[in-house]
């Protein structure tokens, strides 16, 4: 989730042009399903597994803000305001976290479903959260790490 170039739409202190964007559409998809995932699991009626369903519950709320205060920041662009971040290496490392925790979340939600399709389907829902983020990862990877000249000049 990298500036882009600027568009008319983009003057000011809104970068709009963003949300269209890979990086963006990539952020929505993932917004979407985690905020999907944790409601069809909130709102099922039977739970067979209290504290798995939780954690499931608890792991996606959370990611889901998390991502969508980084959402906002780019369409603000705060990130220039608050410099002494480094954002790439927070939002690989967070992208990371979300990975592995949604992922871990998914399969003991899917594990504990108990074949109720409500929690299927939210564990359903948490596993593509979890491809996209780490397809989020792998994109920041790029930007953050890059390849970089290994060559010794003589």
């Amino acid at each position: 989730m990298f500036p882009i170039a600027a568009t008319p739409r983009d003057r000011g202190a809104l970068q709009l042009g963003y949300a269209g964007s890979p990086d963006g559409v990539l952020g929505v998809a993932q917004l979407v399903a985690l905020l999907t995932g944790f409601l069809c699991v909130h709102c099922s009626t039977w739970w067979t597994d209290f504290s798995a369903l939780r954690y499931f519950e608890v792991v996606t709320l959370w990611f889901f803000s998390a991502f969508l205060i980084f959402f906002i920041m780019h369409i603000f662009r705060l990130q220039s305001k608050i410099p002494c971040i480094n954002w790439p290496l927070t939002e690989f490392l967070h992208y990371a976290m979300g990975m592995l925790l949604v992922f871990i979340a998914s399969v003991v939600a899917a594990a504990k479903s108990g074949g109720i399709s409500a929690l299927v389907a939210g564990s359903v829902f948490g596993l593509i959260a979890a491809f996209l983020l780490g397809l989020s990862m792998w994109r920041s990877y790029r930007v953050t790490c890059g390849s970089q000249p290994t060559s010794i000049a003589t």
